[in-house]
């Protein structure tokens, strides 16, 4: 029979601080599962006039599903964040993109109408869990050249794509690197960022009792002189460091999507408009490439050009994948619309949870930006994927003119 498609609206998203990964790290001794509890709860207690039982799905991801991170642990985190349960949970893996592939799973099905309100957010205790670690790839990809080696080591996709493409030389990749530390800073310092993060109270057997209510990993008033020094541990001599990447974090993100219909019914914000997403595969040994054709497709979908595109929230992986897709587009390594509040490189890269976060600051910029009608959130993907997500802004004069139709 004819079927309409529901529209689909973010409405809150929050997050842990990030932590760095390690027996050092804020959350060396605190669980994986309990970080991403802890979100659902705050998302439950900032929307007080959502009845729990309307909650009809928690897609929650992990890259590492094992140990505290494992056994369906969207199904387990409903249950101890006090969800009823009749409400069904399960995990989502599509390495660091698993929580933007947990928001586009939930998305289809409130879409399509099976469900009216969902939970979606992901989670990476990188410090318990490495990522790979209880992982036995098939030997064949590399035996049978389906892949090159590199393609299973992150940093050296990274530093294939610098080889690919010339122009982005380790000094563009260092100041990208110093500006995103500048602007996560600024955002600090005018209050952006601590109204969607949520406080952890920590344990440490030696360390004691704490309480996370910032992230760890920035480091405010980087300089090009210090990212100058570091060493490039992928390749001798090469453009990759710790300085122009993605540390290893800890962290956990969630986020709350519905019908618009019944964000109207139950009175809840419709923060952003889901508008198309897309997710593409790309070669697995230049991975970085992979959100500038899931972008143009997420695009094509939406009948827009990335000139109608007035925010950008970009995964920074790595520096030189965002300027691939900078370079692509012809957009400045500076654009004022990209990273607004800087990105992973100063944020933290907790994988499977980092697309909530893209998300939840997009939402933060819309309010701030009425003259943006559009953003998008994008990622490269292990193993050669990118994903695009575009949101249309609830606060533009000419938001809700146009219907999605079946």
């Amino acid at each position: 029979m004819p079927r309409t498609l529901q529209d689909v609206v973010f409405v809150d998203g929050v997050r842990t601080p990030f932590g760095k990964a390690g027996e050092k790290g804020i959350y060396a001794q605190t669980r994986a599962d309990d970080l991403v509890i802890k979100c659902i709860r705050e998302l439950l207690r900032r929307n007080p006039d959502l009845p729990k039982e309307r909650i009809e799905e928690v897609a929650i991801a992990a890259t590492t599903q094992i140990g505290d991170q494992g056994l369906t642990i969207g199904r387990l985190a409903a249950l101890l964040s006090g969800l009823p349960n009749t409400t069904p949970g399960y995990s989502v893996d599509r390495m660091c993109a698993g929580a933007m592939t947990a928001v586009t799973n939930v998305a289809g099905a409130i879409a399509f109408g099976s469900i009216d309100v969902a939970i979606a957010g992901g989670v990476e205790h990188m410090g318990r869990h490495p990522m790979g670690e209880g992982m036995d790839p098939n030997p064949r990809i590399i035996a049978e050249k389906v892949v090159d080696p590199s393609a299973l080591v992150m940093g050296s996709t990274a530093e294939n794509l610098h080889d690919r493409y010339p122009q982005l030389t380790k000094a563009r990749s260092d100041a990208y690197a110093v500006n995103s530390q500048a602007k996560l800073a600024a955002a600090y310092a005018a209050g952006k960022i601590q109204p969607d993060l949520v406080p952890v109270a920590t344990r440490h057997a030696e360390k004691g009792w704490g309480l996370a209510t910032t992230d760890e990993p920035p480091r405010p008033g980087t300089t090009m002189a210090e990212l100058a020094g570091l060493k490039t541990p992928f390749r001798p001599h090469g453009n990759v460091t710790a300085g122009n990447a993605a540390g290893l974090n800890d962290g956990a993100t969630a986020c709350l999507l519905a019908s618009a219909s019944a964000a109207e019914e139950l009175g809840l914000p419709a923060k952003m408009r889901l508008v198309s997403y897309a997710f593409v595969g790309v070669e697995p040994e230049v991975m970085g490439i992979g959100p500038v054709p899931a972008a143009e497709k997420a695009l094509k979908q939406a009948g827009l050009t990335i000139e109608d595109i007035g925010l950008f929230e970009l995964n920074e992986a790595f520096a030189v994948q965002v300027l691939a897709f900078l370079d692509h587009f012809g957009i400045a390594d500076d654009d004022p619309r990209v990273n607004e509040y800087g990105g992973a490189i100063a944020t933290g890269h907790p994988l499977a949870s980092s697309g909530v976060r893209l998300m939840t600051q997009l939402a933060a910029q819309f309010a701030e930006h009425p003259e943006v009608r559009y953003g998008l959130t994008a990622m490269c993907i292990g193993i050669g994927m990118g994903g695009c997500v575009i949101w249309e802004n609830p606060h533009h004069a000419d938001y809700g003119t146009e219907t999605t139709e079946a």
